[in-house]
C-alpha cells in the first residue's frame, strides 16, 4: 500500500547569476529553488508555468509574453534596485507584488560613488599612471578638496540617503531634492527646492529610478537654470543623462567635469556612429571618470540582496 503522497514546495525560479547563498536561504524558507541562471529568455516561459516566484536581475524584460502562462505566480524579485525591465502596470493588473532589494547595495553604490568623485577631483586616474610611466608630475595633478563644496542630490531614496550619509564627513553642504517626497530633512541634509538646487550647487549627483519621466530628464534644458558651472555624476541610469547633451555642455564648460558609472548604450560594441563619436569625447576627456555599471557591485552586496530579498518574500506569506 503506497504511502500517503508529499507534497512539492513552491517553485522559485532563478534565470541571472546570484550568489550562492539564494539557494540556501529559499530551501530554508520552505521553497524549492531551481537556479538557471544560463537560461535564454525563450526557454524561461514554461518554467514558470508551474513557479510561486520568479527572481531576475537585468536577463529579460518581465511583461505579459513572459508571464501570460504563469498562472500560479505569487511574486516578481528584482535583485537589485532598477525595476526599468519591468511591466508594473501589468504585474499590478494581476495582483503581482514586485519586490527589489535597494537596501541590499545602498551601501555598495554610496561608497563607489564617493571613490569615484574622489579620483575625479584628485586626478588619481592620471597621477597613477603618469608614475607608473615613469613621471613624477605634482603640479599638473593639484587636487581639488570636496570641503566646503555644496552637493545637490537630485532624488533622495535609498541611493541619495546612503551617499548623503557619506559626504557628511567631508566637510560638504548637502541638498536634497525629491519630486516625490517631503519632510525628509536630516541631520547634515537640507531638503531643498529645484530653485536652491539650481542656484546652489556645485557638484549635482542623480540618484532617480528610470521611468518615462525620467528618461533623459538631465538634458541641455535641465542644466540652464544652475547659476554657475558644476560637476555631474550619475550612478543612477545612463539614459537619465544624455551624453550628447553632456558633451555639448562640458564643451561650453557650464559641466566641469562627469562621473559615469552608467551609460545610455552600455552594449558598447552595438554603439551607433553618433554613439561612438560622443563616447570617445568623453573617452578622451581628463574631466571624466567612468566605471562599468558597478556601482553597487560589490561583494558584501552580492550576499545582502539575497538575505534581503528572501526576507520580503517570506513577509509576502505575513501578509496574507
Amino acid at each position: 500500500m503506497a504511502g500517503p503522497s508529499i507534497p512539492s514546495l513552491p517553485k522559485v525560479v532563478i534565470v541571472n547569476f546570484m550568489h550562492e547563498s539564494i539557494i540556501t536561504l529559499l530551501e530554508e524558507a520552505g521553497f524549492e529553488a531551481l537556479y538557471v541562471p544560463t537560461i535564454s529568455p525563450r526557454e524561461i516561459p514554461p518554467l514558470l508555468e508551474t513557479a510561486t516566484g520568479l527572481i531576475i536581475r537585468s536577463k529579460v524584460f518581465v511583461d505579459e509574453q513572459l508571464l501570460g502562462n504563469a498562472k500560479a505566480l505569487r511574486f516578481v524579485a528584482r535583485a537589485g534596485a532598477g525595476v526599468d525591465n519591468v511591466d508594473v502596470d501589468y504585474l499590478d493588473s494581476r495582483g503581482i507584488p514586485l519586490l527589489n532589494a535597494p537596501e541590499g547595495n545602498r551601501d555598495a553604490l554610496a561608497e563607489h560613488t564617493m571613490g569615484m568623485l574622489l579620483m575625479l577631483f584628485n586626478r588619481l586616474r592620471w597621477a597613477d599612471q603618469e608614475v607608473r610611466d615613469g613621471i613624477w608630475e605634482r603640479e599638473r595633478n593639484r587636487g581639488i578638496e570636496l570641503m566646503g563644496k555644496t552637493v545637490g542630490i537630485f532624488g533622495y531614496g535609498y541611493m541619495g540617503q546612503a551617499f548623503a550619509q557619506r559626504l557628511s564627513g567631508f566637510g560638504c553642504r548637502v541638498l536634497a531634492y525629491d519630486k516625490y517626497k517631503s519632510d525628509f530633512a536630516e541631520s547634515g541634509v537640507e531638503e531643498v527646492d529645484l530653485d536652491t538646487l539650481y542656484a546652489e550647487t556645485d557638484i549635482l549627483s542623480m540618484h532617480v529610478p528610470l521611468t518615462e519621466e525620467t528618461r533623459f530628464i538631465a538634458n541641455e534644458e535641465f542644466f540652464r537654470p544652475f547659476a554657475k558651472p558644476i560637476y555631474v555624476v550619475n550612478t543612477s541610469r545612463g539614459e537619465v543623462l544624455p551624453l550628447d547633451n553632456l558633451v555639448t555642455l562640458m564643451k561650453q564648460g557650464r559641466v566641469l567635469g562627469a562621473v559615469l558609472d552608467v551609460l545610455e548604450n552600455e552594449k558598447l560594441k552595438t554603439l551607433t556612429p553618433k554613439q561612438a563619436e560622443t563616447l570617445n569625447y568623453l573617452q578622451s576627456s581628463e574631466k571624466t571618470v567612468f566605471s562599468p555599471h558597478v556601482a553597487g557591485w560589490s561583494v558584501e552586496s552580492y550576499k545582502k540582496i539575497n538575505e534581503i530579498l528572501v526576507e520580503k518574500i517570506k513577509g509576502l506569506d505575513q501578509q496574507v
